[in-house]
């Protein structure tokens, strides 16, 4: 963070200095909404949430170090007192961003795929300069402006994520830390019953690329046809990815290995270079192509970026994990979260790293789909049913048109599946919890099995893979 006077801090946010805060006392950083992770220097962000309420721990940030509180009413500490702590938390990144000129702030959107490709462009933006990236998945209201602050003058690039709930909330966050590049990768279906549909999950995404100035650079899927025509809302340049021949930058020769690990040739308008990546999914070949054309952007050489994305590791927990026990099973965790797109290229993935393999899948009926809820669940059970599992596992509520889907029975007793194309899924389960698919698994695996985990994040699904790789289940 930019240090800054609480006097600043005051001015910028509209706030009142009570608690005998002194006006001179600097903020350094960081900027924090949990109490816990308060330091000497921070300023702590107080929250009233559904379950907790920040106000209740300001004494305790303090203690911590924290040099003041952000908060809505007074509290035992030096306080800045606003009367919207959200918006306020937005006003104060608003002015760090603009006290950083030259740093070059690039917006990435998309139903799916935001954080591996913000991951991979960090990598390669870290190779030219110091580069502030979210933590996870901060792409909201919170995180977002959490992640702009954490910027200083060092900073050279800032890669943020921008997600929406709905229309406008990617303009306001565009507002927040105004893109120089904006990437969109693609529109799905994620959150349509939030949104209403394709065509208005579009024109929000879209948002993105109509904060552009005219010297910016709108990065657009040349595959998806919905992103494809956002070039008409934006003046910035234009640069297409994808694997159409159209796109000026494109995967050539795409191959995949044992681990459903994607090598290809990656062709710029400047030449081209070899990309072997250690990403698991022939999916994560759009988000490198994202990666790579922000980065053709800022005028990398073709061949560094090729190198940048063959050298990254996963980072971001629970996207597409795969990792092998002692005995040779298998374990696929890619349960951070899931909708019918992401579903289907997690199954994708799974036929490739278990092939001649026993193939088992845990999942969860999918949220926020509105009324094509019960449709596009009823789909996900039918590629389930077409992977060839040996047990297909759904858990918890709602599971009626997975089950459907899958051609098993509404029961909690492990049934055969209903007659299929060959290979198709052999048994499916419906059971309460985690815990008891855990239990069910365990006595099932074999050494050499392959095991997909995959479902909505309030699912909390990760606790299956973490319990059959040794960890907790609870």
């Amino acid at each position: 963070m930019i240090p800054m006077p609480l006097g600043r801090i005051a001015e910028i946010t509209g706030g009142a200095l009570t608690g005998m805060a002194d006006p001179h006392a600097e903020v350094r950083g960081p900027v924090v909404i949990d109490s816990r992770a308060a330091e000497p220097g921070a300023l702590f962000v107080a929250l009233k949430g559904q379950r907790a309420d920040g106000h209740d721990f300001a004494a305790q940030a303090c203690e911590a170090g924290a040099v003041a509180v952000l908060a809505a009413r007074p509290v035992e500490a030096p306080a800045v007192i606003v009367s919207d702590p959200v918006a306020a938390l937005a006003a104060l990144a608003s002015a760090t961003a603009a006290a950083l000129p030259d740093t070059t702030v690039i917006g990435i959107t998309g139903s799916a795929g935001k954080t591996t490709t913000k991951d991979l462009l960090a990598r390669i933006t870290s190779r030219i300069g110091p580069t502030v990236s979210p933590m996870g998945s901060y792409n909201n209201e919170l995180g977002h402006p959490l992640t702009v602050l954490r910027a200083d003058a060092a900073t050279r690039f800032l890669v943020l994520e921008l997600s929406a709930r709905g229309e406008g909330h990617i303009a306001y966050l565009a507002r927040i830390a105004p893109p120089r590049i904006g990437v969109v990768l693609n529109v799905g279906t994620a959150h349509m019953g939030v949104f209403g549909g394709r065509e208005a999950i579009a024109r929000a995404k879209g948002e993105l690329v109509e904060a552009l100035p005219a010297a910016g650079s709108a990065v657009l899927n040349a595959d998806d046809p919905h992103v494809r025509a956002m070039a008409d809302r934006t003046q910035a340049r234009v640069l297409l990815f994808g694997r159409s021949p159209e796109a000026d930058i494109r995967a050539e020769d795409e191959t995949l290995d044992e681990r459903g690990r994607a090598a290809f040739t990656l062709r710029t308008p400047s030449g081209a270079a070899p990309v072997r990546l250690r990403l698991h999914g022939g999916h994560t070949v759009a988000n490198a192509l994202a990666a790579a054309a922000a980065a053709y952007e800022l005028g990398l050489p073709v061949a560094t970026i090729a190198e940048e994305l063959s050298a990254a590791e996963p980072r971001s927990r629970w996207r597409m994990e795969v990792r092998d026990r002692p005995d040779g099973v298998t374990i696929v965790n890619d349960a951070y979260n899931a909708n019918p797109d992401s579903m289907r290229a997690a199954f994708e993935a799974l036929s490739v790293i278990g092939r001649g393999r026993r193939k088992f899948a845990v999942i969860a009926a999918l949220r926020e789909l509105g009324n094509d809820g019960p449709r596009l669940n009823e789909e996900v059970g039918r590629i389930a049913h077409e992977a060839g599992l040996e047990l297909l596992i759904v858990v918890g509520e709602n599971a009626g048109p997975v089950l459907s889907g899958a051609g098993g029975m509404r029961t909690a007793i492990v049934a055969p599946a209903d007659a299929g194309p060959p290979g198709a899924t052999r048994a499916v389960a419906h059971l309460p919890d985690v815990e008891a698919a855990t239990r069910e698994l365990a006595r099932r695996l074999a050494p050499g099995d392959v095991v997909l985990v995959k479902g909505p994040r309030a699912a909390g699904l990760e606790r299956v893979a973490e319990a059959l790789l040794g960890g907790d289940p609870r």
